[in-house]
């Protein structure tokens, strides 16, 4: 929710990351599609053991090996796109939110090694 804001003179939001909205926009998109791929992995392991047929059982399994390694690298992608936009936002722009993107990046960070 404070990913965006802005100055106390204009009704414009704009990204808290150096002004950066691909920024914003890649953090929230691979945050969307980390949950709903979440969701159907979930669903995945849970009719898992009524999938009777050991090749749909093996590509699953490979599906959900190349999904996490690939997600592995998005989210390091974003951490350090993220940490490198923030370092470049300047200390007189951020008046509220900046918790918030420090969240963000260490949360990236930690879904590193989560994924």
């Amino acid at each position: 929710g404070e990913g965006y804001t802005n100055v106390p003179s204009s009704p414009q939001l704009f990204c808290i990351f150096n002004r950066n909205e691909d920024a914003c926009r890649y953090g929230i998109g691979i945050g969307i599609l980390a949950f709903l791929a979440c969701i159907f992995f979930f669903m995945v392991d849970i009719y898992f053991p009524q999938i009777s047929n050991t090749t749909d059982r093996k590509y699953l399994v490979l599906a959900d090996l190349g999904f996490s390694g690939l997600w592995t690298f998005l989210w390091f992608i974003g951490f350090c796109f993220l940490t490198n936009q923030w370092a470049w936002t300047p200390a007189e722009e951020v008046h509220i939110g900046a918790d918030s993107a420090r969240a963000a990046i260490t949360f990236s960070f930690f879904s590193i090694f989560s994924w």
